[in-house]
């Protein structure tokens, strides 16, 4: 049997704690500097030994003019092959109106992969009488490699209203070193933060995410709502594949540290071979620095999904 697959990007979707990774204009759009840990477990209780790591670090610096950050990712998939990316994001913030403010970014970072092929298992290996694994009748080659990687976006913030555009992987790298080119990802996002009560205590904030890459694209809409110690979300997501999902998930925290959880189900399957539990994702968020907020121009509170 013959497939094609095209499954080579690790997707956060719209999990705004690694938004870092996709939006390069993001950085320092809260303020504050904030040290964010996550961890993915795709596709759990099945046994595919697929995980993500994801740590990320931005802060608004008067100096520049605008943020900067960083961030690393550590994709295990499947034991065999292993994908470490990280880079350095800038952002710089402009004033265009009396109420407008636009956030323009660049990231540079590398993309490394390794394979450990010493795990792996060939159908020739496998005795189909004895049930036993044989030794391998082939070697094959570890081949490591490492690529650069660029990205740009733009962040949008009026009034209460925020919007962002970015492209990821501008130059197209070549991850394998056989011509299997990450294709360039177009990422659209936007929220807007409905104040409940005068002292800001309660906001509700509707999302929409978009992400498009080569003929593929995923679209969400959603809402987290709550306030800075407690909120809870929900977002149906559906993509090119006819699959609808629904991610609900809940943050908790003292102002200072955070804690985040999000779990996403399959509702809709355009495959039988998909399972019913997609993802979970859990993590930290730690303001290390606090930033005087009447010294910027503007701020916003992401949603906390």
């Amino acid at each position: 049997m013959c497939a094609d697959l095209s499954g080579q990007d690790t997707g956060y979707g719209p999990s705004y704690q690694a938004m870092l990774a996709g939006n390069p204009a993001i950085s320092g759009a809260e303020g504050d500097g904030t040290l964010r840990l996550s961890y993915l477990s795709f596709y759990p209780g099945k046994g595919y030994n697929l995980h993500s790591f994801f740590v990320s670090y931005d802060s608004y610096i008067s100096g520049i003019h605008g943020g900067a950050g960083a961030w690393l990712s550590n994709d295990i998939q499947g034991g065999i092959i292993n994908d470490i990316r990280g880079g350095l994001s800038y952002s710089y913030l402009l004033r265009a109106g009396e109420e407008l403010y636009i956030s323009a970014g660049l990231s540079a970072g590398i993309f490394h992969r390794t394979f450990s092929t010493g795990t792996a298992i060939l159908p020739d290996m496998i005795d189909p009488f004895g049930g036993v694994v044989l030794p391998p009748g082939e070697t094959l080659q570890n081949r490591n490699n490492t690529v650069f990687d660029l990205g740009a976006g733009f962040l949008f913030m009026y009034h209460n209203y925020t919007g962002g555009i970015a492209m990821s992987h501008l130059s197209q790298p070549d991850i394998s070193e056989t011509n299997d080119q990450l294709k360039r990802k177009l990422i659209i996002h936007a929220s807007q933060n409905f104040t409940i009560r005068d002292n800001n205590s309660l906001a509700i904030i509707p999302v929409i995410y978009c992400e498009i890459q080569e003929g593929n694209f995923m679209a969400s809409l959603g809402s987290s709502a709550g306030t800075d110690k407690l909120s809870v979300n929900a977002i149906l997501l559906t993509n090119s594949n006819n699959n609808l999902n629904l991610q609900t998930g809940l943050s908790a925290g003292t102002g200072r540290i955070v804690f985040f959880y999000n779990y996403r189900l399959n509702l809709v399957r355009g495959s039988n071979l998909l399972p019913i539990s997609l993802q979970h994702q859990t993590g930290l968020a730690f303001s290390l620095n606090h930033v005087d907020k009447r010294n910027l121009q503007k701020t916003i509170s992401l949603p906390k999904m």
